[in-house]
């Protein structure tokens, strides 16, 4: 795909993923390889940890609909071949912590997915994307 159609954004905005729906995939071997080339990118990556961790949770679900979603964020990789992790002598010792939540945001579990990041300085140190473990009905 070194010629391919670049994207400006990893994942698409708009629908979730959903690898229960599309045509079987032929060739699961070369969607489970890419996806685990992605994982180990994500260390030096981290704009493209939520996307694909949600490709993560359809590695069974061999179905066109996440391969699809896999090439956007190959897509996306082609055009900010420029985009890594830095890490920069800082005066700044301030250690900060961001998180963020998407309640509910499976389509097809309802699970949320909870992320956050920390920043020492300038320099992004530790990040994490997971899905949650147990199902929640309600926000109180």
């Amino acid at each position: 795909m070194s010629s391919c159609k670049p994207s400006l954004t990893p994942i698409d905005t708009k629908p979730k993923v959903s690898g229960s729906t599309g045509d079987p995939y032929e060739d699961p071997t070369l969607f489970k390889s890419l996806v685990g080339g992605l994982q180990y990118l994500t260390f030096t990556r981290p704009d493209i940890s939520y996307a694909v961790q949600q490709i993560c949770l359809h590695m069974h679900a061999h179905t066109d609909v996440p391969m699809l979603a896999l090439k956007r964020i190959i897509q996306y990789i082609q055009c900010t071949l420029d985009h890594r992790l830095h890490l920069y002598p800082s005066s700044v010792t301030d250690l900060v912590s961001y998180t963020d939540t998407d309640w509910g945001g499976c389509p097809n579990t309802r699970q949320s997915t909870s992320d956050y990041c920390v920043f020492l300085g300038d320099n992004l140190i530790s990040w994490s994307s997971k899905q949650q473990p147990t199902l929640s009905r309600s926000s109180a």
